[in-house]
């Protein structure tokens, strides 16, 4: 890159520092600026990473020369600041889900269309060597046409989790549970896998978590525009957690998967990650053998280095480099919207009991937070 670029944060909670510990190993970016809707909470984090805390993004962003800004804020407060930021000539990448809401995601969309940044989403796991071996090998067709996909999460949030912010566990301030917080990344790479979705029929329960308003579980049918089905189950509700999965399988046969996350699940500014991401499905003709020689590897690899900070380098460094190159960053805004699409198409079927038809158009006539709510 010929450049270094000038990059603020806005919403300075724990993922924040994920983002500043990433930023620091870039040799192209510098952290310059930060903002948060509490300013006292900007401030203690300016003073960590020795930046300059703003009350202002519009003025953060002209005042210092801002390139990017990365929205940390939590998920139905990132809206504002997306706006505000591309409004004043800065691209955005925003943490994940792009938004709570489909009106929400489409207002971000335009905004950044009309004032000519890119705008894109964080899903660090696509940078996974076990992900991107899965991707290859569809784009590869060894697997023939993908025809079945899975996404599996078997996980735990405690009540100390949901009372660690104010904002978790409701529906007006979180947006949503399992299906908004914790399944985004698995949502993403099933559908970067099987492809854009006809129809889903979903139901979410909260079957453990009395102390809280959202959907703590969730199971989903899907039909593909290529054909093929899907199934999704995602869960907050097995202790202490178990694993994230998302698999493959092809017309002709072989099988291709990833186990993202294993162990208790990773919290962002609270654990770490558990267990490498390994490949734990592989059944194409020839390299049924490889699995274990990538476990090994990827295992060494993953205890080198910090993991957080080095998959989220590797997506600011593409977005940095899209931006330079003026090409679309690999997790752009459609992609960060397919997500808030399908989790959306979830809570609708819940509330209509029947399936959805893709395209969503936000639902701007209602007021139940598209179903979550359960009535107008």
């Amino acid at each position: 890159m010929s450049k270094t670029y000038r990059i603020a944060i806005a919403g300075c909670g724990k993922v924040a520092h994920e983002h500043a510990k990433a930023i620091q190993q870039i040799p192209t970016a510098e952290l310059v600026s930060s903002w948060s809707r509490t300013h006292a909470s900007a401030v203690r984090f300016a003073e960590a990473y020795n930046v300059t805390p703003c009350t202002d993004i519009t003025k953060m962003v002209t005042d210092n020369g801002i390139d990017l800004v990365i929205v940390c804020t939590p998920h139905p407060w990132h809206k504002e600041p997306a706006i505000l930021a591309a409004g004043a000539g800065a691209h955005v990448l925003v943490e994940k889900p792009l938004a709570s809401t489909l009106q929400d995601c489409d207002a971000m969309i335009i905004a950044g269309r009309d004032a000519g940044v890119t705008l894109g989403v964080v899903s660090q796991r696509r940078w996974y060597p076990s992900v991107k071996r899965v991707k290859k090998a569809i784009l590869d067709e060894k697997i023939g046409k993908p025809v079945l996909g899975t996404a599996v999460i078997l996980g735990w949030r405690d009540r100390d989790y949901y009372e660690s912010d104010a904002w978790r566990g409701t529906w007006r301030q979180e947006g949503g549970g399992v299906l908004v917080n914790q399944a985004p990344h698995q949502l993403d790479l099933l559908t970067w896998f099987m492809g854009e979705i006809e129809e889903v029929y979903g139901i979410w329960k909260n079957l453990n978590h009395p102390y809280i308003e959202v959907d703590d579980t969730a199971v989903a049918i899907i039909k593909f525009k290529n054909g093929g089905i899907g199934n999704v189950l995602v869960s907050n509700s097995q202790k202490p957690g178990i694993y994230g999965k998302v698999h493959v399988h092809g017309d002709n046969g072989a099988s291709v998967g990833v186990q993202t996350d294993g162990g208790a699940m990773f919290i962002a500014g609270m654990t770490d990650i558990m267990e490498p991401p390994v490949n734990d499905l592989w059944t194409i003709p020839g390299e049924e053998n490889l699995l274990d020689e990538w476990k090994d590897s990827d295992s060494v690899f993953f205890n080198r280095i910090d993991p957080i900070a080095y998959f989220m380098k590797c997506q600011i460094t593409d977005f940095l480099h899209a931006i330079e190159t003026d090409t679309e960053p690999l997790v752009d805004a459609t992609s960060g919207r397919s997500t808030v699409e399908l989790f959306t198409a979830i809570y609708r079927s819940t509330r209509n009991n029947a399936p959805v038809r893709f395209p969503l158009k936000p639902e701007v006539q209602r007021n139940d937070m598209d179903g979550r709510l359960g009535s107008d």
